[in-house]
């Protein structure tokens, strides 16, 4: 049989390579749980980056309705103009006819 300095020697030897062996374990889990972090963050940038994409497409297409409103807008604002113009044109001829008359019967 082994002698009782020989028996610690031997567990404290197995005691430590077992301490080592648990420490060392923890150590690799976070290792690798890190890259599954950054693999984490990786995809929750890129699916922020598809989320502002999105919303900057939404608010252009916007921005082409808008524009697309105020072309209309311009458009309509001169035809109202100008239908308002041909009538003042045209009152104003009548008048000047209807004032032409009057000359005209007057001598």
């Amino acid at each position: 049989m082994m002698s009782r300095p020989m028996l610690l020697v031997f567990l404290l030897i197995i005691m430590i390579v077992t301490s080592q062996f648990e420490w060392k374990q923890p150590l690799v889990n976070d290792i690798e749980a890190t890259p599954s972090l950054s693999q984490k963050q990786l995809q929750i940038t890129k699916r922020e980056e598809a989320v502002k994409e999105k919303i900057i497409l939404s608010q252009e297409k916007n921005i082409q309705r808008l524009n697309e409103l105020v072309r209309n807008l311009r458009e309509q604002l001169l035809q109202c103009r100008s239908d308002n113009n041909n009538e003042t044109t045209n009152t104003l001829t009548g008048s000047v006819i209807e004032l032409e008359r009057q000359q005209i019967l007057e001598d």
